[in-house]
């Protein structure tokens, strides 16, 4: 097995003025590495971009991040850009495979090319699966997307896994359940957290689609970022397969939406009611992962949901941004 270095790298992360990805490049500045961020801005901030990054404002398509690529000589790649929203994937599936098949390719050449040592991929274990048969979904489970969001999440990892086998390109893909904190912004489905607390700062009902009882397995934010550091330096198993590099990042735990509208009402002190409108189309029922694979390698959920929760509405709350929610 091959042990990654623990002095100091050239971390590339690209979304990395996003939500997740701002909060891994700062993660890994702390850490002592030397970061460079590239981000299109069609969702992420120019002030979350952590001081110490050198940020390039680019598409992952640009051929511009393949010369960046071979011109550092990236340690790790760090991959958070893509179109992440489910509703915009069944919407227009030829952008949601442009972002995230095409560009990811784009990355993968000059990564393959420029002698990067491993590639942390963020997979989506809410949708790669599907409808699962078994809760908590462990990562052998049945990969049956229901959306076209989740379709090139898994093209994804397989193209990634043929890198490896073919070209020798290291990976390991993380499985991310609903992420939610500090920074969050309303796009994605964890993004209903961010909703959420902006429409009680404005004292305005709480919008659910469909009955509220579907389930999400929601993990903080801070979690989400020590799985990014292990899977940056973890030994791998020289086994086969697509699973054999996979990590479901989660807590386990099944949370409906009218139990998430409820904590959310209590951490705030605000009620101001519900409306519910429709199902959205692709959206799942049930889902929670089984994180028995990243505890065996020292990991474990730190922040209940309840705690959790509480900060990310004082942080939204402490931001006050007037923000209109369509």
């Amino acid at each position: 097995m091959e042990k990654m270095p623990h002095e100091s790298r050239k971390i590339l992360v690209t979304g990395g003025a996003g939500f997740i990805g701002s909060n891994v490049a700062e993660a890994h500045i702390d850490r002592g590495d030397r970061v460079w961020i590239i981000d299109d801005l069609s969702s992420g901030r120019l002030d979350n971009v952590p001081a110490g990054a050198e940020f390039h404002q680019l598409d992952i398509g640009d051929p511009r991040v393949g010369d960046l690529i071979r011109g550092i000589g990236f340690d790790i790649i760090n991959h958070h850009a893509a179109q992440i929203d489910v509703r915009v994937s069944v919407a227009d599936p030829a952008l949601d495979a442009r972002v995230n098949v095409t560009g990811l390719l784009n990355i993968l050449q000059a990564a393959r090319e420029s002698g990067t040592a491993r590639i942390v991929f963020v997979s989506s274990g809410g949708v790669v699966y599907g409808e699962p048969h078994e809760i908590p979904t462990p990562e052998d489970a049945p990969k049956e997307p229901l959306s076209p969001y989740g379709v090139t999440k898994l093209a994804g990892e397989h193209y990634l896994n043929y890198y490896r086998e073919v070209h020798g390109l290291e990976y390991v893909a993380l499985r991310y359940g609903n992420v939610y904190g500090p920074r969050q912004d309303p796009h994605g489905e964890a993004g209903v957290i961010a909703i959420f607390c902006r429409r009680l700062l404005r004292g305005e009902p709480l919008v659910i689609y469909g009955d509220g009882e579907q389930t999400r397995d929601y993990v903080y934010v801070g979690d989400v970022v020590r799985a990014n550091l292990l899977a940056a330096r973890m030994d791998l198993s020289p086994a086969p397969g697509l699973d054999a590099r996979a990590f479901n990042v989660g807590t386990g735990i099944e949370t409906t939406v009218n139990e998430l509208a409820d904590i959310l009402q209590g951490a705030s002190g605000i009620h101001a009611g519900r409306a519910f409108e429709g199902p959205r189309p692709g959206e799942l029922r049930r889902s929670a992962l089984s994180t028995a694979r990243l505890r065996e390698r020292g990991w474990t959920p730190a922040l209940s949901l309840r705690e959790g929760l509480a900060a990310t509405f004082e942080h939204i709350a402490s931001r006050s941004e007037a923000v209109t929610i369509a």
